[in-house]
């Protein structure tokens, strides 16, 4: 998961300036009957991430390439066990066989008509080493050749197509312009959709092959300077990464909706392509150094202006024999072990409630950004809670902290630890997510809506390295952005800082969206333009990102911060009363689409489902926000479990038509988006169909889950 960003929003300043500045530590908190116990842990907590010991485990995880299931990759996940013992952690490794493939051979060649030779490639990712400073890792003969994971093999050559980002809207656009990609290699830029999906819909209008590069429009000099004088990306870079088509499901190909354990048989696996969610046809990433003679020799019409790139020259729609691209991917499938690393800290409660938080990994060369600023600043947690263990306290209920493996190969390990572990999950009251913990210095987070409150609350106590608190800072750098990318607006006041819905691209996919885990994703943005690519190293982090590791440090006392307030809340502080008015929303918005489609569909009784939800959700709030200001100990087993079976209610059994994997009524990223998320997304879909059977079947299961989830709230407030 990445969000861009154009520039530095703050500057970087010192620690010791956030310390000089710490925010004042609230006398109350929404889930607490008396906070005051919880604030001295909180403050004791926070004294311990450190900014330098950030540094030393970012330094280390990325000291080598670690692809999942490599030698070094298992490496990594020894450290991560190390470090998860010394905190006093009950730990495991938890190894996973599944169905990955490395590249063996990748060849990429173009020709003009007259059969010259445009280019060769993939060239090797290289900057000047003369040139600022030069890059110090680029030449490590471990690094793989620039592929896509779940990619087929292939040996084809063919015509090619322009078709913009590859979204749906572009291939339709193409076909009304009179341009057929059947039987043609489509070159795509990156953005706007989940690489996957651009090969999804590439597939299924006919394409023989697909190749997608990084235009500097999007990621590199039109944005600013290019590594290593900038953070943008450099000529020859390329954005790797899995095509796995992650909007049917995550996880191990071969195995959807089982856990690929190792001793799980051959027998009761999928290895027939063309039943798995992979593409038939061969899918690679290029530079834009390498795609750049490609689309330049390219005739036909002119683009529509709006596809026009930042490449010097007019891009053209292709497709008329000007050239000829000759794709020969050899990849090499295999079963390969991966390896999860599991920690947990027993809870006191007799109840099985579980607290669950992770990071993956694994990345696809070094990954010092992508994912492991998040590992550091999770092991900085993690050292947060081992010193609290050790002062006394124990958390009400259990933690769990996770490290995923082959999150990069499609959301991996996370997926099959909670399909090996879906019964257990029932009891999980959340999903704490980072991935992309620090790229700069711009907080950002994504949430159910009944925890969005949650992460500001959170934020208000943590110290920002630039002085106040995280969510002041927050809330500042969104004021004075408007123009940047930030979390997508829900219905929430424009008063307070929002926060993203959840889509996909992160481990919380299977967590929320499958089982029903109440999750959040954190991380903190800057200009990051070398992601996936063999310069996201840490070289490129102590230049560009964070040079003191402070904002690790943030990141660590924020997500540690997270655990400790669920684990130890007396009642379960979710939201129902944001999520009811959000619901409402959608269902309104889809309404209106509806109509606007001319589509002859019944809304009524979602309508009132929807309203009775929201004042199911008002009413429980007002239980809870009682029991908060009660200032007394009590029993909150029926409430907790009322809350937290709530939202499993807005679960489907027949999941989302087309890709029953995912459940969730409420949220699942776009078929054809993939990463951004749809709101209740059977009926949005349906609409977007012009399918009135399927839509009306899709408000009756929508309106069954509300209904379900608000009689289990109303129960609560009796």
């Amino acid at each position: 998961m990445v969000r861009l960003r154009t520039a530095w929003a703050v500057p970087f300043l010192a620690a010791s300036l956030a310390a000089a500045q710490t925010p004042t530590a609230p006398t109350s908190v929404f889930g607490y009957s008396d906070f005051s116990q919880q604030a001295k842990w909180d403050a004791a907590f926070m004294k311990v991430p450190n900014a330098k010991l950030a540094g030393e485990h970012l330094k280390t995880l990325t000291a080598e390439p670690h692809w999942a299931s490599s030698p070094e990759d298992y490496k990594t996940a020894l450290y991560v066990e190390q470090k998860f013992k010394a905190a006093g952690l009950d730990t495991a490794i938890v190894p996973y066989r599944i169905w990955l493939n490395k590249p063996v051979k990748i060849e990429i060649t173009a020709f003009d008509a007259a059969g010259n030779k445009l280019m060769s490639g993939p060239t090797p990712e290289h900057v000047d080493p003369k040139a600022y400073g030069g890059d110090p890792f680029q030449d490590d003969p471990r690094i793989l050749p620039a592929f896509n994971g779940a990619s087929a093999s292939g040996d084809v050559t063919a015509d090619v197509v322009y078709a913009n980002y590859g979204t749906l809207a572009d291939f339709k656009k193409l076909e009304e312009l009179g341009v057929s990609v059947k039987g043609k290699i489509v070159i795509v830029r990156y953005g706007n959709n989940f690489r996957g999906v651009k090969v999804y819909i590439a597939q299924q209008y006919g394409a023989a092959g697909v190749l997608i590069y990084s235009d500097p429009a999007d990621d590199g000099y039109d944005k600013g300077d290019v590594y290593p004088r900038g953070p943008y990306r450099p000529a020859t870079s390329v954005q790797r990464g899995s095509v796995q088509f992650l909007p049917i499901h995550s996880g191990d190909a071969s195995t959807p909706g089982i856990a690929s354990t190792m001793d799980l048989p051959d027998s009761k696996r999928e290895l027939d392509r063309t039943k798995m969610n992979q593409p038939a046809i061969p899918a690679n990433p290029l530079s834009y150094q390498d795609a750049s003679p490609i689309l330049e020799a390219l005739d036909g019409p002119e683009t529509p202006r709006e596809w026009q790139g930042d490449l010097p020259f007019t891009y053209h729609l292709g497709g008329t024999g000007a050239v000829k691209v000759h794709m020969l991917l050899q990849q090499d499938y295999q079963f390969r072990t991966i390896w999860d690393v599991i920690g947990k800290i027993p809870g006191t409660d007799p109840g099985d409630a579980l607290v669950v938080a992770g990071n993956h990994r694994d990345a696809w060369v070094y990954g010092a950004v992508d994912p492991n600023s998040g590992t550091a600043a999770m092991l900085e947690s993690v050292h947060g809670l081992g010193e609290l263990l050790k002062q006394g306290w124990k958390p009400k209920r259990t933690i769990v902290i996770a490290s995923w493996d082959a999150e990069e190969e499609g959301l991996i390990g996370s997926t099959e630890w909670v399909e090996d572990n879906e019964a257990m999950l029932r009891h999980a009251v959340v999903y704490f997510n980072t991935d992309v913990g620090v790229s700069g210095p711009s907080f950002n987070s994504s949430a159910v809506p009944s925890l969005k409150q949650f992460v500001r609350d959170v934020t208000k106590e943590v110290p920002s390295p630039v002085g106040g608190s995280v969510y002041e800072q927050w809330k500042k750098d969104q004021a004075e952005s408007t123009g940047r990318r930030v979390a997508a607006r829900t219905h929430e006041a424009d008063t307070d800082v929002r926060i993203g819905t959840l889509g996909s691209g992160s481990d919380y996919t299977p967590f929320f969206q499958h089982v029903g885990v109440p999750s959040t994703d954190i991380g903190s943005d800057g200009p990051y333009g070398v992601y996936h690519s063999a310069f996201d190293n840490y070289n490129w982090f102590i230049k560009f990102a964070d040079p003191t590791f402070v904002y690790l440090q943030q990141q660590a006392r924020v997500f540690g911060l997270e655990v400790l307030h669920m684990a130890d809340a007396d009642v379960l502080p979710y939201d129902y009363k944001l999520y009811g008015h959000e619901v409402v929303g959608y269902v309104e918005a889809a309404q209106k689409r509806a109509t606007e489609a001319k589509m002859q569909v019944d809304f009524s009784a979602l309508a009132t489902a929807a309203h009775r939800f929201a004042a199911a959700g008002g009413a429980i709030h007002s239980t809870q926000a009682a029991v908060s200001s009660a200032g007394g100990q009590g029993n909150y087993t029926a409430l907790n479990t009322a809350l937290r079976d709530a939202e499993t209610a807005l679960l489907s059994d027949a999941g989302l038509p087309k890709r029953p994997w995912y459940r969730h009524t409420i949220y699942a990223p776009g078929e054809f988006t993939g990463y951004a998320a749809v709101v209740i997304p059977g009926v949005n879909e349906g609409i977007d169909a012009v399918d009135a059977p399927r839509t009306q079947e899709q408000i009756a299961a929508l309106t069954s889950a509300l209904n379900h989830a608000s009689s289990i709230l109303e129960g609560a407030t009796k």
